[in-house]
Order: C-alpha cells, then sequence, then structure tokens
C-alpha cells in the first residue's frame, strides 16, 4: 500500500480512530484492492451491480444521475477520504443508481461491504470502530444531502446561489473563499441554467453584494447586517 494511500485512509472517517498500523492488516481481512482513474473515467453507471463501498485516496469524484431527457444532474462531488456507494452496496441490491466519474485523476480503495459489516474470527476492537465509522459516515452523507436538497429548494437562482455560498463562506464573512465547482458543475449541482445563472452572479456584483474570480468568492458584507434584499 502506498505511504499517500495509507494516510488518505487513516485520515478518512470510515478509519478514524484506527491505528495506522492496523490498517493494512484489515484490508487483507476486507479484500480490499485498489484502482485507477484517469479524468472523466467511468467508476460505475447507474444499475451497474456494486458490492463494494469505495473510499477516495486520491483526486476527486463527481456522482451524477441522468435526468428524463439525458441531461446530467450533477449530485455531489467526492473528495479525498469520502466514501461513495456505501449505501447501495449496505442495501445489498447491488444496483448504483448513479454515475460515478472521475472529476480529476483518481485512485480508489474498494472494500468489500460483506467483510465491512462482518467481523471475521481475528476481529479487534478497530474493526468494530470501524463499523461504526460507517454508520456515521452514512449519517454525514445524509446530512449533505439534506444540505443540497435546502439549496435547491429555494424559489430563485439568487435564493440557491446565495444558500450554497453562504455554506462555504467563514466566519468572517467578508474573507475570501473557495467553493469545489466551475460554472457548469455549480449549474448543474443547483439545478439551474448555466446562463441564467452567471447573468445573476453578475448582477450581484453589479448590486454590490459580493465580486468573485472563477471559483473564489467574497461578500462585500456581513450577511447578517440585513442590507440583502433576497
Amino acid at each position: 500500500m502506498k505511504k499517500n494511500h495509507l494516510e488518505a485512509a487513516a485520515a478518512s472517517t470510515l478509519f478514524r480512530g484506527v491505528e495506522k498500523s492496523e490498517i493494512e492488516a484489515m484490508l487483507k481481512c476486507l479484500d480490499a484492492r485498489f484502482c485507477s482513474f484517469k479524468k472523466g473515467e467511468t467508476v460505475y453507471s447507474v444499475d451497474d451491480k456494486v458490492s463494494d463501498l469505495g473510499l477516495v485516496v486520491k483526486g476527486s469524484l463527481f456522482l451524477t444521475r441522468p435526468d428524463y431527457r439525458g441531461n446530467m444532474m450533477l449530485l455531489e462531488r467526492e473528495e479525498e477520504g469520502d466514501l461513495f456507494g456505501e449505501i447501495a452496496a449496505c442495501l445489498g441490491d447491488g444496483r448504483s443508481d448513479v454515475d460515478v466519474v472521475a472529476a480529476e485523476p483518481a485512485d480508489v480503495l474498494f472494500l468489500n461491504v460483506a467483510r465491512v459489516l462482518k467481523t471475521c474470527s481475528s476481529a479487534c476492537v478497530f474493526h468494530q470502530r470501524m463499523i461504526r465509522n460507517l454508520l456515521y459516515g452514512i449519517a454525514e452523507k445524509n446530512q449533505q444531502l439534506n444540505h443540497k436538497v435546502e439549496h435547491i429548494s429555494k424559489r430563485t437562482t439568487k435564493e440557491k446561489l446565495l444558500s450554497y455560498l453562504t455554506s462555504y463562506c467563514g466566519e468572517n464573512e467578508t474573507d475570501w473563499f473557495s467553493i469545489p465547482l466551475n460554472r457548469q458543475q455549480l449549474a448543474d449541482y443547483l439545478c439551474v441554467d448555466r446562463s441564467a445563472m452567471s447573468w445573476e452572479l453578475c448582477r450581484m456584483r453589479d448590486d454590490g453584494i459580493l465580486e468573485f474570480q472563477r471559483n473564489r468568492f467574497r461578500f462585500l458584507f456581513p450577511l447578517s447586517c440585513g442590507k440583502m434584499d433576497m
């Protein structure tokens, strides 16, 4: 196992609290395998059989799903240390409900979910802790989906943008902050037209609400000051 892969696994939610010296031994027990993907390469598609949960140890992945017109909806971006496929694998139906595509060159650690959930004869406290971590990770993913629902449930493109952007700004709201999506990806994530979204961003800039440079943004005054008209 590469050192950087081990570091990424140890820093992930799944292996939180597990000693690095134990991780490599556990990976053999969990029937772990590594796969590398080029940018744009498909990890698996909707309706593909899924029996493993995935852990991103390098790069990032897009989770997308086509709508009835064939347009891709961006559901989530999984970064280094994030899990994916755990819901389908744990449900036992063995079918993915999303397309998983490499957003950039990525390395993925796949773990047999049956071996994750069922401890073997040599099970130790670290394996039990990993099972608790998996449940925590699923709950965390559910919370992320709730946040997305909050963003896209807003009535206007402006409200959707403000809801999303304010989730990334820091305690000092007038400092610059970055988001992990480009314009097209942001439009897909918020389920809005890219041109309309870009026009709304320019309008907010011209109205003195925010300024931006590519995927970096800065609000021009604290949002709590009451000056913003949604």
